[in-house]
């Protein structure tokens, strides 16, 4: 099977494809630039068509899928090898016995990337003939043939193209041939099966054509190149070398925001938001000592705190934030607390972010957005019809499918958690609360916890459904708030429903809602989200729970490690893990297909959890 690859360049930009060559997505391309980092994301340069020629023939480096799945041309044909480290090569066997090794590379903190063919095999007189296929459209977006200007400006080895405006720059060791032409009807695969719009066209504006009998290279970026694209390798080779596959992984969903830092949901569709920001940075930066990270994106974040709300997210045109999440800025408290016990901290850095801290708990003890405050018992209450809010966000029109309103259990966990944080002024909030969490959540029935209480703020309804959100009553954040009988009857009954080698289900595969299939358009995978499909990232919660009601012994560690951390990582591709699995064996990647929390909580559990 075909699996996919990522290079990400820092800026909210990233080159992304398949192992085999054929591009089944919108966003597959090799220059996919955010022409305002990490915002208004854009697809430059989509793909290529690629021909060598030796004495025996032309044959194909190159395949692209076209309408009525028509594979053309088939270079896939003559595919033997793929890699995705240190950076994505694929190895092409010819029937003449010549081989050859196609290379990319993306730029840290720069538009470009760059490309590089070798013959590894072979003799004789040899070229190789590249046609780049362009466009300028939103990453979003199909677009079809328009009127555009095709016009080139070459001089030397440096091509430009300037479609819509924008600059794409091109330097190879190659001539240029100018002939500006069309290919139409490309099929993405992926994209019909996910029910959305699935075909597109591309401009072909010329060809290049390179003497093989010495490494081709090519370059594209949205600036011209100040070297030629050949000594990234070099370059990039060296910094690549001394780092682990997980290290390399969460560095691609390190990104810049203005002046500051940010950490990207997931490639290939999302931008930073607020809640996997901060749930992914006790892994992506602080269990790898990345302090430096850390303290750059909570310093960033720490001003936008408003009625005690932290930003969801950010609109990718505008840049606005939107304040729609009862659990970001919660989650920013944990992870921030986290920062401020793991070391060294200037004055400076520590009153910004204790300053947040309080301006948070201070707003949703006092009542802000969204009916989301303190009530009279201690706990938070939050929700109103037709906004999503806890991290089961899922809508489909004007419908919220896990709408949770009321008092979900993870918030108390956090709430609670938030206020212990706080400091001892809020020392009796937090008893009021942890009371109250003892005495109204335990489902007797099913020995586990209620996933909701007051539901729709209906004073003494309960949800019972079986979900993971229980577990942060016991890991996952500092305090504990289940201990002995109960806390392992939580744990047990979450592994015994809901766990599988990808971390757990999202509901009980008994529950009525429960769907163990991701298919169909937005709407039907919308409705099946959060009731069913396992989320790598809730593993870090689980273990840990499962551990402290274990004591933490080194030996349960060592079975904790062997039992769930292992295999987990075992379905990691280059290290990366998908944002979802199917809740049904076989368990098939499906959702966003490089997750950052996916990636942080794998590896707090190995290098903090379980180390």
């Amino acid at each position: 099977m075909s699996t996919e690859w990522l290079e990400a360049d820092g800026l909210g930009g990233f080159a992304m494809g398949t192992s085999d060559g054929v591009r089944t997505r919108r966003y597959h391309a090799l220059l996919l630039a955010a022409l305002q980092p990490p915002d208004r994301r854009t697809v430059l340069v989509a793909d290529l068509e690629v021909y060598v020629t030796t004495q025996a023939g032309s044959y194909a480096l190159s395949s692209h899928r076209y309408r009525g799945n028509a594979i053309h041309p088939e270079g896939m044909t003559h595919l033997v090898g793929f890699t995705s480290a240190p950076w994505p090569s694929w190895t092409y066997a010819l029937p003449d016995g010549t081989a050859i090794r196609y290379e990319l590379v993306v730029e840290p903190n720069a538009p470009r990337v760059a490309l590089r063919w070798t013959r590894t095999a072979g003799a004789g007189p040899i070229s190789l003939a590249v046609r780049p296929l362009i466009t300028a459209r939103d990453y979003h977006a199909l677009r079809r043939a328009w009127p555009v200007d095709l016009g080139a400006e070459v001089a030397g080895n440096h091509v430009t193209w300037r479609p819509d405006g924008i600059a794409i720059h091109a330097f190879a060791n190659a001539s240029y041939a100018h002939g500006p032409d069309w290919y139409r009807n490309f099929e993405y695969a992926a994209e019909r099966e996910r029910g959305l719009d699935d075909e597109e066209d591309l401009a072909m504006p010329g060809v290049l054509t390179f003497d093989l009998a010495a490494p081709a290279w090519l370059g594209f970026s949205t600036s011209p190149w100040p070297e030629p694209p050949a000594e990234l390798f070099e370059r990039e080779a060296k910094r690549r070398s001394p780092l682990a596959e997980a290290d390399r992984a969460a560095d691609a969903y390190l990104a810049e925001r203005g002046n500051g830092r940010t950490i990207l949901a997931g490639y290939p569709w999302f931008g930073d938001w607020g809640r996997d920001t901060f749930i992914s940075l006790r892994g992506l930066c602080l269990a790898r000592g990345r302090r430096d990270l850390a303290r750059d994106i909570l310093c960033a974040w720490a001003p936008l705190v408003s009625e005690g709300m932290l930003p969801n997210r950010f609109d990718e045109r505008s840049s606005a934030a939107e304040y729609n999440s009862v659990d970001a800025s919660l989650w920013f408290v944990i992870a921030a607390d986290a920062y401020l016990r793991g070391g060294k901290v200037t004055d400076v850095d520590r009153k910004a972010l204790t300053t947040a801290i309080e301006q948070i708990v201070a707003g949703y003890a006092k009542g802000t957005r969204h009916r989301i405050g303190a009530d009279s018992d201690g706990l938070l209450a939050c929700g109103e019809p037709g906004v999503q809010l806890t991290w089961m966000d899922a809508k489909v029109g004007d419908e919220v499918v896990t709408p949770r309103i009321g008092k979900p259990v993870e918030l108390q966990a956090l709430w609670l958690n938030a206020l212990a944080i706080a400091g001892p002024a809020w020392g009796e909030l937090f008893a009021k609360g942890r009371a109250s969490f003892a005495a109204r959540f335990w489902n007797a029935d099913r020995h586990q916890l209620f996933d909701v209480i007051d539901c729709d703020h209906v004073a003494g309804t309960t949800d019972a459904s079986c979900r993971p959100n229980q577990l942060f009553a016991v890991g996952g954040l500092p305090l504990a708030l289940l201990e002995g009988d109960r806390a392992r009857a939580v744990v047990d009954a979450c592994e015994r429903e809901l766990w599988t080698s990808f971390g757990p289900r999202t509901l009980a595969t008994w529950e009525p809602r429960y769907s163990g299939r991701y298919v169909g358009g937005p709407v039907e995978r919308d409705r099946t989200y959060h009731n069913g499909p396992v989320w790598p990232w809730l593993a870090g919660v689980f273990v840990e729970a499962w551990l402290r009601v274990r004591s933490n012994t080194n030996l349960a560690k060592r079975e904790a490690k062997a039992k769930f951390v292992v295999p987990l990582r075992a379905h990691a591709i280059g290290g990366h893990l998908s944002e979802i699995y199917e809740g049904d064996i076989p368990h098939r990647a499906v959702g966003c297909p490089f997750q950052a929390w996916s990636v942080g909580e794998l590896i707090r559990l190995e290098r903090v959890i379980v180390h």
